[in-house]
Order: C-alpha cells, then sequence, then structure tokens
C-alpha cells in the first residue's frame, strides 16, 4: 500500500510562515495559529510542507488504508488562505451563511484575508470541528 504523502515533520510552523512573503497573508496566518492553538490547546506542527496543523487523528478504511492526520490547520496557498474544518461543511450551513466571503469544498475553507469572514463565526466551527474529530476518532 502506498505511503502517505502529507505527514507531520519536524519542521519548524514559525519559521515556515516568516517565509510567507504576503505581509496581509503573514500576519492572518499569525492570527489562525494563535487562535487554532487556543482552541485545540495543542502546538502547531507543520504536515508536509505547507500545512499548519494541530491535534492529531488515526484513522483506518474498509480498504485496509490508514494514516495520521491532524484535527484542524491551516495553509498559507499562493490565491488563499485554506483553513481545514475535517468533518466538512454539513453541520456549519448556517454559520457558512454568515461567515462572510469565502468558497469551499469537502473540509476546505477558501479564504482571500481574514478581513472577509467574521473570525467570531470561525473560531467556534473550528473549536467545534475539533470536538466532533476527537468523539469520531477516540478509541
Amino acid at each position: 500500500m502506498a505511503e502517505n504523502k502529507i505527514v507531520a515533520t519536524d519542521a519548524d510552523p514559525h519559521a515556515f510562515l516568516a517565509g510567507v512573503e504576503d505581509e496581509q497573508k503573514r500576519a492572518d496566518c499569525e492570527v489562525l495559529l494563535e487562535m487554532m492553538e487556543r482552541v485545540t490547546g495543542e502546538p502547531p506542527v507543520m504536515w508536509g510542507d505547507s500545512m499548519v496543523g494541530f491535534g492529531s487523528y488515526h484513522y483506518r478504511y474498509a480498504s485496509g488504508r490508514e494514516g495520521d492526520y491532524f484535527l484542524t490547520g491551516f495553509s498559507p496557498r499562493k490565491a488563499n488562505i485554506t483553513v481545514y474544518i475535517m468533518p466538512g461543511f454539513k453541520t456549519y450551513e448556517d454559520e457558512l451563511a454568515r461567515i462572510g466571503r469565502y468558497k469551499n469544498s469537502v473540509s476546505c475553507l477558501y479564504v482571500k484575508r481574514l478581513s472577509d469572514i467574521d473570525l467570531d463565526i470561525l473560531e467556534p466551527m473550528v473549536a467545534d470541528s475539533v470536538k466532533r474529530m476527537r468523539e469520531m476518532y477516540t478509541d
């Protein structure tokens, strides 16, 4: 079975974020780092070469594939900041209707800058998503 491509590394998340060229994106990522560390109670960890994750869970699919992944996190991508809400957005439709300007896919919230969204809505979403992940993946 193929190895997972995205795994936790020993790289320094603070050094990674310091290297983000766009000053506003770097400042937004520092806000996310502080918020996610506070709500998860977990330190930031680099996953792969561009994702900052908090906490982890172990998954195992019926196919036998298994691995570890972060409970929540973010990545300063070229076009957007990606915020990872691992359980997906089905239970957060009301929040998404009020959060501001964004795009999303299954577990990813894409924002240009944090000023485009309401952090008072995002923070409880992140906290609730982490709680749900911990409940789903606690043995």
